[in-house]
Order: C-alpha cells, then sequence, then structure tokens
C-alpha cells in the first residue's frame, strides 16, 4: 500500500528508476575499476596505529556486523519509499566518490595485513579478494550511510554502533590504513549534506 501510494507519482517512479539505473551503471563500472586498481602499484607507508597491534583475524565478526546491519535497514527502510531511495543516492554517491578518491591516491595494502574474505562471495566462488581498494574504507561508508539515514534514536545507535565495531575490526585486521577508516567517515558525511542540499533544491 505505501509502495504503491509511492509510485502514484509520475515524479516519483522516474526519480526510483533513473536512482536504480545510475546504481547498477556505477556498481558496473566498480567492478572493472577495482580490477584496474587492483593491478596497478601503489604506494605503502608506516601507520602509527597499526604499529600498536599484530593484526588479528576477524573476517567472521566484521561480515555478521555488516551482514547484520544490512538486514536490519533492509527491514527498516522497506517501508520507508523515500528513505530507501534517499539511501540508495547516497550510496551511489559514495561510491562515485570513492572511486575518484582511490584513483587519486594509489595505495598497497599494509605490510601484515589479513585478507578480508566475504564469506558470501567466497561460497560461491564469484570473485578474487581484493588489498587494493583502500582509500576510503568502503564497510565503514557503507554502515556510516545506515546511521546518517536513520531518523529514530534506536536504530541510529544501533547503526553508529554497527560503524564503530567494524571500522575497529578492519583496523584490527590491518585491512585498511587508519586514515582509510576516518577518511570514509568524513567523505561520506560530506556526500550526505550535498545531496541532502541538492534534494532541498529540487
Amino acid at each position: 500500500m505505501i509502495w504503491k501510494k509511492y509510485f502514484s507519482s509520475n515524479k516519483n517512479q522516474i526519480e526510483f528508476l533513473i536512482s536504480i539505473l545510475i546504481l547498477a551503471l556505477v556498481l558496473f563500472s566498480l567492478t572493472n575499476f577495482l580490477n584496474y586498481v587492483e593491478s596497478r602499484n601503489g604506494f605503502s607507508f608506516s601507520d602509527p596505529i597499526l604499529s600498536l597491534f599484530k593484526p588479528i583475524d576477524l573476517t567472521w565478526l566484521t561480515f555478521t556486523l555488516i551482514y547484520g546491519a544490512l538486514i536490519t535497514a533492509i527491514f527498516k527502510l522497506i517501508s520507508r519509499p523515500e528513505k530507501l531511495l534517499f539511501a540508495i543516492q547516497l550510496y551511489t554517491l559514495m561510491v562515485i566518490v570513492r572511486m575518484i578518491s582511490m584513483w587519486l591516491l594509489p595505495l598497497n595494502p599494509p605490510a601484515q595485513m589479513i585478507l578480508l574474505n566475504d564469506p558470501f562471495v567466497e561460497f560461491f566462488g564469484t570473485g578474487k579478494t581484493l588489498t587494493k581498494d583502500l582509500f576510503f574504507s568502503g564497510h565503514t561508508a557503507t554502515l556510516f550511510i545506515l546511521f546518517l539515514t536513520s531518523d529514530e534514536k534506536k536504530f541510529r545507535m544501533i547503526f553508529l554502533f554497527f560503524t564503530i565495531a567494524v571500522a575497529i575490526c578492519v583496523l584490527m585486521q590491518h585491512v585498511h590504513y587508519s586514515i582509510d577508516v576516518f577518511a570514509a567517515l568524513i567523505f561520506t558525511y560530506a556526500c550526505y549534506q550535498i545531496l541532502k542540499s541538492w534534494k532541498k533544491l529540487n
């Protein structure tokens, strides 16, 4: 009923369709772009935060948190078409900015990195594990989007917890440099403000 009412507007239909098409195009481009990123040589540096501890494998905890947050968000947003559309648009903008950032700042992974193998991808055998998609952290940024797009205090706190927990996990596993994680919050928040401003103008 909610979706039927939402799609009764031609403007909403067109905006939703265009947003989904742009997302699909961006994700398709991201796949090819990541292959390019993986093949080029970047640079490494000594991270003062990572040097404080040895890496530990938190793969299963990390993806339990990520998928748990995404499932929670889907159930939360499925009855909120406008919020879901905003989240999709924000994610798309974040991915575009992330691709530009990776292109401008080629990095090699931290020296003691433990591979973060996605259990879902590994189970279906759909691809190799990436190591150079570093600046900035896509996992941290995605969960931060869920926090930014939630308007209920309880869920905002839940998604903030997920964001912080995953950020800590990828650092503990040396999957990212600390700057990758901090930058994810800054760039995602900037994307959020840009999209909000654009929405007000239209």
